[in-house]
């Protein structure tokens, strides 16, 4: 049966349109990948502050060395308690373009260190510019995006922070730590400048009355198409936020104080939620792993030195993020993370299990190591070469299944689980609690390995990862190809989104009726 040609102009409408948006979120990303850079920054200084003479005033203890790998994940969340509140007033992109900026100045700081110091100052003020990124990066996504693109555009965020990470992981390997801090420069000086190349959010620039660029905005967003041609879309979109802002004032009547908005339902459950997300994201393993990565290759007897092993590390995760961002759509957010700590807790209780009768208990000293060999007595030496190949490849493979699933998790949900009005301040918090439980694992993972050795330490990992399955099973919804409004309802109690992936998406003008729909309740 021969194609009409009005099917094939709306196949040739969408196409454009799904380009459009991927430009617009691969731009935004640039500026992830920075960020993704200087997330691996402390894994590259970690040995080598560790491994300098005595005196040197760019040494480090081991108390010093946890705050390398610790300090930036506590000042994170000082942005994050601000980055919502300075986001709604600038706008999604300019926010993001200005954010550039520190990350220029802190690379330049790196290159011109003299002292431990300097490194320790310049970690905490790269970790507040990271926060401070939070909500005009996540809304951005939720507000540009249509229904059936929102999930794998939204997993794009995590992917490309793993290949941020990657980039810093290789670049350690063949340069030193100054030199890769120069190198870093680039980004965010490129990030700066493709930001000027795409549009604010259509509605951002409504709920500042700026129509005319609204419009044009979404007929960029859509394809690049004549402002006609999204005249329906943006009535919707207008008719909704104008819905919206007669929810916000009749909300202010009943509950006049943003503690009170904060203290709903709306907030409450879907906040919940995404803070076990976060905790489980770190406690699981991934995120010290990626920090002492080098530490752990050189105590595994890794085949190859540390060095290439953790540029290996950043290529795994790099797939594990590509591979989510693949199968997001077809098995949804529940399954894909049931499948990540699934994965995650298998391979690690092996690990820690192979780590206990190999007698391998403490991390090895930088100073101990060379390429990738410690001393001749250890276990995995005395055995086979193919012997030292088992813990490689299952720390790899666990990492892989975090990376897959559950890393993406609340970082996809936090753009779809909260009302527009506290968005951007619930993206601002969830942030905030994330790194907050990022830094409470780093900071506290040497001293944890000294009380319960390297095994204990693997072993609760894979306790951590169990334990999420179980209680995602019975708290996580499935949101895929869902709409913002059923979302949102489903965690204000109004409806149960179920658990089965929605192939057929509903439209913006379905979404509007949803929309009037609750407000007609709220306010009978």
């Amino acid at each position: 049966m021969a194609r009409k040609k009005g099917d094939t102009k709306i196949c040739c409408f969408l196409s454009r349109s799904t380009l459009s948006q991927i430009i617009a979120v691969i731009v935004k990303n640039i500026v992830l990948m920075g960020y993704g850079m200087s997330v691996g920054y402390p894994t590259i200084l970690i040995p080598d502050l560790s491994r300098r003479n005595i005196g040197d005033p760019l040494r480090l203890g081991p108390e010093g060395i946890s705050w390398v790998g610790s300090i930036s994940l506590i000042t994170v969340p000082l942005g994050c308690l601000i980055s919502g509140v300075v986001t709604q007033p600038l706008g999604r992109r300019r926010s993001m373009q200005l954010l550039n900026i520190p990350y220029c100045i802190t690379w330049l700081i790196y290159y011109f260190s003299t002292d431990a110091w300097h490194v320790l100052v310049n970690l905490a003020i790269g970790g507040f510019a990271g926060g401070l990124m939070e909500a005009p990066v996540l809304t951005y996504v939720a507000e540009i995006s249509q229904p059936h693109l929102r999930g794998t555009l939204a997993s794009s965020a995590s992917v490309t922070v793993a290949a941020g990470i990657m980039i810093q992981f290789i670049i350690g390997k063949f340069l030193d730590w100054k030199s890769a801090a120069l190198c870093s420069l680039l980004v965010p000086i490129l990030s700066f400048t493709l930001l000027f190349f795409i549009p604010e959010t259509p509605p951002w620039l409504i709920s500042k009355k700026r129509y005319d660029e609204a419009k044009e905005s979404l007929a960029w967003l859509r394809g690049w198409v004549s402002l006609q041609d999204v005249e329906k879309e943006y009535e919707e979109l207008l008719s909704n936020s104008r819905i919206n802002e007669q929810m916000k004032q009749h909300r202010m009547v009943r509950k006049p104080s943003m503690v009170k908005s904060l203290m709903s339902r709306n907030f409450i459950r879907p906040f919940t939620l995404l803070t076990f997300a976060c905790c489980l994201v770190h406690f699981c393993g991934l995120t010290p792993i990626q920090t002492y990565s080098v530490k752990i290759f050189n105590s595994l007897h890794s085949p190859v030195d540390g060095h290439s092993a953790t540029a290996v590390l950043g290529v795994v995760c790099l797939i594990g993020s590509l591979v989510c961002l693949l199968i997001v759509r077809k098995c949804g957010r529940r399954k894909t993370s049931f499948i990540s700590l699934g994965g995650t807790t298998i391979c690690f209780f092996v690990l820690g299990t192979y780590m206990h009768f190999a007698k391998i208990n403490t991390l090895e000293e930088p100073s101990n190591v060379s390429h990738g060999v410690t001393n001749s007595t250890s276990f995995a030496v005395e055995h086979s070469g193919q012997v030292t190949w088992f813990p490689f490849t299952a720390l790899i493979l666990g990492v892989f299944s975090a990376q897959m699933g559950i890393r993406l998790l609340p970082w996809t949900l936090v753009g779809e689980v909260f009302p527009d009005e506290i968005r951007a301040i619930a993206a601002g918090m969830m942030g905030t609690s994330y790194y907050v439980s990022g830094f409470i694992c780093n900071k506290t993972l040497l001293k944890y390995i000294s009380l319960v050795s390297l095994p204990g330490a693997f072993w609760t990992f894979s306790a951590v990862s169990a334990t999420g399955v179980m209680i995602l099973y019975f708290t996580l919804p499935e949101t895929e190809g869902k709409t913002l409004q059923e979302i949102i309802d489903h965690f204000a109690g109004n409806s149960k989104l179920g658990n089965n992936i929605r192939k057929k998406i509903k439209n913006v003008g379905e979404e509007n009726q949803q929309s009037e729909k609750l407000y007609r309740f709220e306010t009978t």
